[in-house]
């Protein structure tokens, strides 16, 4: 059977546990006949052209997993933001793990979306915002349909997260090969701020698809960072869907690492609606082998004065393959825009290979815009000139590279996820800069 029927066989026997009562029963019975409609996007998509979901799709996953697997806190300690406190949402093969969580309703909501999906307190935001800015497509109705777990966070009114918020999603091998399909949401009210860290993180080396939905809203003047770590095994690939909402004056800002794992496919989208709006989009991959990372982004200008920045940086060795397509629309009304977007990479090896398109649909007539992509390789006199200082090559290639990577970090807002991510690119490039690794 393949993987598509597999999952629509398996949502009859979902919907027998869901109360047809519940708000969300129409939306998820919705959403299964779209993905029927739509499957799996392939090649023929032109925003799919460089990456195919086949080799990924051809596993026998199980999508609901036999029992809950006890871990320890010092088993995964190492995947933890550890040296700062946070609220931890930690779910163990889709199921959250309560005694490796901390959550809190004090003055801000951090629970389960589960919880939110079936309690009366929470009925206001899921009908306001619950599915409500992921675009329609065949993986996002997937996920919609068997929405079930994930994070939940809704930051108040005037109220400020007084510590970050890390979401780990762990899978354990337990099963052959596993789907998993978090659903997060995240409401940042007006003059509100919430730092957010997230990760995807395999314990065996057994296949695990993760095929992600978050939907973020930023309220007026809210201020939302969000940091994604991705360094996960080489068996383990992660379609990550990524829609972000924003109101007049708020900030929003997203950093994605991609370090690890068999297949990424970050999908992030930012919609405009309101003036004086400020978008961040950063990443830093570095990969190896035949790992392949695409990066596909959107930045949709609906009003005028407001401002959006992308810069991504690649490093690719091996015969590894990344994609950078980033799309930038300014709409007619959406004067006074000023839109940056920068994709630069580096080719470490002769069999490793970019496929980058920045993209501009400009229909307004006073913004300031731009796009840019190099890919090249390291400069020859610079690794020259080290290795004339007695650096030998390969420590002078590797340092060259860190000081290409690293400029992304200089806005990440706390220390110690500068600190973890500067210990991971020195790791991966192999330059020793005095970390404890």
């Amino acid at each position: 059977m393949e993987l598509k029927d597999k999952l629509i066989s398996s949502f009859f026997a979902f919907e027998e546990g869901v109360d047809s009562d519940n708000g969300l029963y129409d939306i998820r019975n919705k959403a299964i006949k779209e993905f029927e409609t739509l499957g799996f996007p392939n090649r023929k998509d032109e925003n799919w052209k460089y990456t195919s979901l086949n080799s990924v799709l051809k596993h026998d996953y199980s999508v609901f997993p036999e029992k809950e697997d006890a871990i320890e806190y010092k088993d995964i300690k190492k995947y933890f933001i550890h040296d700062i406190d946070t609220y931890d949402l930690v779910f163990i093969d889709g199921i959250y793990s309560s005694h490796l969580s901390q959550t809190t309703h004090d003055k801000i909501d951090v629970c389960l979306m589960s919880s939110a999906l079936n309690h009366e307190k929470y009925k206001a935001v899921i009908d306001n915002y619950f599915n409500k800015v992921a675009p329609k497509s065949g993986l996002n109705s997937l996920n919609t349909a068997f929405a079930r777990e994930g994070a939940f966070i809704h930051i108040h009114k005037n109220k400020l997260a007084d510590k970050p918020i890390q979401i780990i999603n762990f899978s354990t091998g337990n099963e052959s090969a596993l789907l998993l399909q978090p659903r997060n949401l995240i409401v940042v009210d007006e003059n509100s701020q919430v730092q957010i860290i997230e990760r995807h993180q395999s314990l065996t080396d057994h296949p695990v698809l993760t095929n992600s939905v978050t939907e973020i809203f930023a309220d007026k003047r809210a201020i939302v960072d969000f940091y994604k770590i991705q360094n996960d095994r080489a068996s383990a690939s992660l379609i990550d869907n990524t829609f972000i909402e924003q109101k007049d004056e708020s900030a929003v800002s997203v950093h994605t690492f991609s370090f690890g794992g068999k297949l990424t496919r970050n999908n992030l989208n930012f919609y405009q609606k309101g003036e004086r709006i400020d978008s961040t989009m950063k990443g830093v991959t570095i990969i190896e082998d035949k790992q392949h990372v695409d990066h596909n982004t959107l930045v949709h200008h609906i009003e005028p004065n407001c401002e959006s920045h992308q810069d991504y940086k690649g490093i690719y060795g091996d015969r590894s393959t990344g994609v950078f397509n980033g799309k930038v629309v300014v709409e007619k009304e959406a004067q006074k825009t000023n839109a940056y977007q920068s994709n630069n990479n580096i080719l470490a090896d002769d069999k490793a290979t970019i496929n980058s398109k920045p993209q501009l649909e400009i229909f307004a007539d006073d913004v300031r815009c731009s796009h840019g992509c190099t890919i090249g390789q390291l400069d020859e006199e610079a690794l020259f000139y080290l290795q004339s200082r007695g650096i030998p090559r390969k420590e002078a290639r590797g340092l060259l590279m860190y000081a290409f990577a690293n400029n992304v970090l200089e806005s990440v807002r706390i220390p110690e996820v500068k600190k973890r991510i500067n210990k991971l690119i020195a790791s991966k490039l192999e330059v020793d800069l005095g970390f404890n690794l």
